[in-house]
């Protein structure tokens, strides 16, 4: 099961099953195969801002 990511600024949970669609992120995408330059898509934090959620 892939891991979940929060976004530190926000709260925003990134879900691997979910994916980011609007983003250009399809569903199914690990967190460690999104391109480096994706941002939250609630506050625009960068992808380094997101840690691993329990």
């Amino acid at each position: 099961m892939a891991k979940k990511y929060v976004c530190l600024a926000c709260g925003f949970v990134y879900d691997p099953a979910l994916g980011d669609p609007d983003g250009g992120i399809p569903p199914g995408t690990p967190f460690e195969d999104i391109p480096d330059d994706w941002v939250c898509p609630d506050c625009g934090a960068e992808k380094r801002d997101f840690v691993p959620c329990e």
